[in-house]
């Protein structure tokens, strides 16, 4: 596997690939490590994670170059991952025994109540867009709940996926508890037929999800599925024109546009459209584009040459199908997988821009008649992730938050994922969650555990 640098295009390193019996072998570890693992206490588990937390924030500077120089992030957004990975494990670690307790429930029995037990190794197939966090995000709730994690990262981030292994190791976890296998993504869904495997969590395309996905149901295999987004960023009349259109090149760049809660499609309320697509625009075409290891870069490149043909033929269908150009649209002259920070108005549902997931920096426009019809077009897409209602009105946006279907709504805020609340998706976007008591709960047996009394109890034929 090599790790190329979006920048350059030049080659950073090679890894080779894990061979068939070496992969097999460390998910006969994992097996193996989870027979003790999973007998350890909370305070156990939290002492290793409270480590990686540690060592996460001593190589903070060298883990956020390799990211940046593995899939072009700017650098500080690659220094504030690697802050939010370590504040991730400390929040766990400090809470998934409130969250995991044994629960006494009243019922017919002397004693019953609820426990929540490890399933297993839990096979976690990751992307490259935040090669640490969503790791992380997956690999602590699991550990602390008693699982123990194998990682497929993405191909061309193999340098973080050694150094996630090497934090884990350095940080205590008993072999096998945390490790990776370095294998191409079309092997992946092969693991999950192995019979080490007791559950599946995937990050990556709605594509990749169908496929994963049913082969875990052919092998009966739980599943999480965060994929793909469309986030609609909708902009009622009150909203205050300037605040929404800075926040919005904000929301559309974060990752250089390569997030799936990025806000993609802006709807906007007729009486303030023409002025907010002017200053969006004006904003996206001020954007520094260059090299990320620069602080002053704002925009960095596309992750792979792929991507930016993918996100090309998007623009190009979408102006032929109609839309109007107002600012990029076009790669620039430099070396590296670079696209101009790109805003198109007069969008609706039909074109690409509308109706397709849009990895980069590309800022789609969609008039609405009002905010019912907002709206309506919020949720005129196959996705459902995330969605955000600008207005100077609180309670009119909490009103329509109820009416939007998507996983996360923000009201005057950008979506983002946080420790305390769950996070995932609806519709093409996935099912499950992650993140908070909800994630924490979703690898784990909800056991009843039911005692009768000494004289016995006679069931009632009923299942």
């Amino acid at each position: 596997m090599k790790a190329i640098n979006p920048t350059t295009g030049e080659t950073l390193s090679e890894y080779p690939e894990h061979s068939s019996p070496e992969v097999t072998r460390r998910l006969e570890g994992a097996a193996r490590a989870f027979v003790e693992w999973r007998r350890t206490s909370f305070g156990d588990r939290a002492g290793p994670l409270r480590a990686v937390a540690t060592i996460l924030r001593q190589r903070q500077a060298e883990l956020a170059r390799l990211m940046t120089l593995e899939m072009g992030k700017p650098i500080a957004q690659s220094e504030s991952e690697v802050e939010k990975c370590a504040g991730a494990c400390e929040y766990f670690a400090e809470n998934a025994e409130r969250d995991l307790t044994v629960e006494s429930v009243a019922s017919d029995a002397a004693r019953s109540f609820v426990r929540y037990d490890p399933l297993g190794p839990i096979l976690a197939v990751m992307p490259w867009n935040f090669p640490l966090w969503q790791v992380i995000r997956a690999a602590a709730p699991a550990l602390m709940a008693g699982n123990v994690l194998v990682l497929k990262h993405a191909s061309n981030v193999p340098g973080c996926a050694d150094e996630l292994e090497r934090v884990f190791a350095d940080a205590g976890f008993p072999s096998g508890v945390f490790q990776q296998v370095r294998i191409p993504g079309a092997a992946a869904e092969a693991l999950v037929d192995h019979p080490a495997i007791a559950a599946v969590t995937l990050t990556g395309s709605d594509a990749a999800g169908r496929a994963l996905g049913a082969r875990a149901g052919r092998a009966l295999k739980k599943t999480v599925l965060e994929l793909g987004g469309s986030d609609p960023f909708l902009v009622l009349a009150d909203a205050d024109p300037m605040q929404a259109a800075t926040q919005a090149a904000a929301a559309r760049i974060i990752n250089n546009g390569q997030s799936c809660i990025a806000a993609k499609r802006f709807i906007v309320e007729r009486p303030l459209a023409e002025r907010f697509e002017w200053l969006l625009g004006q904003r996206m075409a001020r954007l520094k584009l260059g090299d990320p290891l620069d602080r002053a870069t704002e925009l960095g490149p596309l992750a792979r040459p792929d991507l930016v043909d993918a996100l090309e033929r998007q623009v190009q269908e979408s102006i032929k199908a109609g839309a109007r150009l107002v600012t990029g649209g076009a790669r620039p002259q430099r070396v590296g997988s670079f696209y101009a920070p790109t805003v198109l108005a007069d969008v609706h549902p039909g074109m690409p821009a509308f109706d397709e997931e849009t990895f980069g920096p590309l800022a789609a426009v969609i008039v609405a008649k009002d905010a019912p019809d907002a709206v309506r077009l919020a949720n005129q897409s196959g996705f459902g992730l995330g969605a955000s209602v600008w207005t100077s009105d609180e309670a009119r946006g909490e009103a329509l938050a109820r009416e939007i279907e998507a996983g996360s709504v923000f009201v005057n805020g950008i979506v983002k994922s946080d420790p305390r609340l769950p996070f995932g998706g609806v519709k093409r976007s996935g099912y499950g969650r992650e993140l908070g008591l909800w994630g924490m709960r979703e690898f784990v047996n909800i056991k009843t555990v039911w005692i009768g009394r000494r004289s016995g109890s006679p069931g009632d034929g009923i299942e």
